[in-house]
């Protein structure tokens, strides 16, 4: 069933858009698509908000969220439609709204589009997010159960669907659909134990 994919704030599009145009001094790694500075016609497409996971939840699941960005892919314009994206895009909230934070790469790029379409062939109608696990080194897509939802709503359901993305940490299945009410608690319980990172959203 089609997913109920949540509209990002302007403010987020349009950081990501003037970054493509403008290639910002600083940022992780190049803008995807360009070589010594020469850039390609790339648009933007599913923008999912970015949750990271806290472990001081009121339910049974022991852990909550809060939202901390929105990232969007990035696909050549010139491509056919249904080609690989060939980056992501990812913003943060700041004092003056949500502004562009860095261009990223990597695995999670081409995991994310495998999430979305095996998510489509679920039964039931759900909102995706992206749920960010720093001290695992963790990202997952999150199906949340209420499509129409407050994006800024942070308390996974425990009949909620989370599928880990690859690479996935030991002993986790990537591409593995889980109800929150069993994983959740098991990386509560595994980030516990882990030293906390700078940021895993690579």
């Amino acid at each position: 069933m089609p997913l109920h994919v949540p509209s990002a704030p302007v403010s987020a599009s349009r950081s990501v858009l003037a970054a493509l145009r403008s290639q910002p001094p600083a940022h992780r790694g190049r803008a995807p698509g360009t070589a010594d500075g020469a850039g390609c016609a790339l648009e933007i497409e599913l923008p999912l908000p970015v949750h990271e996971l806290t472990g001081d939840g009121p339910d049974a699941t022991g852990s909550s969220t809060r939202l901390t960005g929105w990232r969007f892919l990035l696909r050549d314009a010139d491509a056919p439609a249904g080609s690989p994206a060939v980056g992501a895009a990812e913003t943060l909230l700041t004092s003056g709204g949500w502004a562009f934070a860095y261009f990223c790469g990597g695995p999670y790029v081409a995991s994310s589009q495998r999430a979305l379409r095996q998510a489509e062939s679920l039964p039931g109608l759900h909102q995706p997010r992206l749920l960010s696990v720093p001290r695992l080194y963790m990202l997952t897509l999150w199906l949340h159960g209420t499509a129409d939802a407050d994006i800024t709503e942070g308390t996974p359901q425990p009949s909620d669907l989370l599928i880990p993305l690859a690479p996935a940490p030991p002993g986790i299945a990537a591409h593995v659909p889980h109800r929150a009410e069993t994983l959740l608690p098991l990386l509560t319980r595994r980030s516990a134990t882990r030293t906390p990172l700078l940021n895993s959203r690579a």
